[in-house]
């Protein structure tokens, strides 16, 4: 991939929502040797980087994908480090969410994880729920078929039969309910999958997939995905 030259056009056409699947921190870290927590930790900073940056673009929302429901695969210890790692980077980033006006929400299944993680994100969606900034929204236990088995059942426990069931009724019991769907969804570690992420919310986003591990993903890449997503034209299936 390119470099960014700044040759971003129109500030009309920066996405309201954009979507990554930081994907790459372990290999990130294999390939220098070092062990994979390493590579999450570092992984962190390009978090820190990417939030400030979309915050200071004007976005709406920016969702990171950061554990999905297959992750528990992984060896317990690397899973035990990626719960505590949330854990440490949520408390000390909360100030920072809250003096830059961000609102911040978790979505996925909150079953599986830790009870003083979730008291912890909890009580951070409370505090910014009166910010009106850019959404940080954090992907965490997510699984994009399982949101929308979830948004099923939802659904039939509020007696809605099936006849009536439409697309409104999918989009307003997933966890994304009430955000806009995402314009445009990144993917480092040159992987070129969506791999169970935003299934419903990603049926006409721009896919941009970047061929660097996440720990070593820039301001300049960012700007080059917005502005390759800027060139296209988006149709949502109409003729122009």
């Amino acid at each position: 991939m390119q470099g960014y030259t700044g040759f971003l056009t129109d500030t009309d056409h920066i996405p309201k929502h954009i979507a990554i699947i930081m994907d790459g921190n372990g290999r990130w870290a294999e390939s220098r040797n070092m062990k994979r927590v390493d590579g999450h930790l570092q992984g962190v900073s390009s978090v820190r980087r990417t939030v400030e940056q979309c915050a200071e673009l004007g976005l709406k929302v920016l969702t990171l994908f950061a554990f999905s429901t297959e992750n528990w695969r992984r060896p317990p210890a690397e899973v035990q480090f990626l719960m505590d790692t949330f854990l440490k980077t949520l408390f000390s980033e909360r100030s920072r969410i809250m003096n830059n006006n961000i609102r911040f929400k978790l979505i996925g299944n909150r079953d599986k994880l830790n009870e003083k993680l979730v008291h912890t994100v909890e009580k951070l969606e409370s505090d910014s729920s009166t910010n009106n900034g850019m959404w940080l929204i954090l992907a965490i236990n997510y699984g994009g078929r399982n949101e929308i088995v979830t948004a099923v059942k939802r659904i039939i426990s509020k007696g809605i039969t099936p006849d009536d069931i439409n697309e409104e009724d999918i989009s307003n019991h997933l966890y994304t309910t009430g955000l806009p769907d995402p314009d445009l969804i990144i993917r480092t570690s040159g992987e070129y999958r969506l791999s169970n992420f935003m299934i419903w919310q990603s049926a006409y986003s721009e896919l941009v997939f970047v061929k660097k591990y996440w720990p070593d993903f820039t301001e300049e890449d960012l700007m080059y995905a917005i502005d390759e997503y800027s060139e296209r034209s988006r149709r949502f299936g109409r003729i122009k």
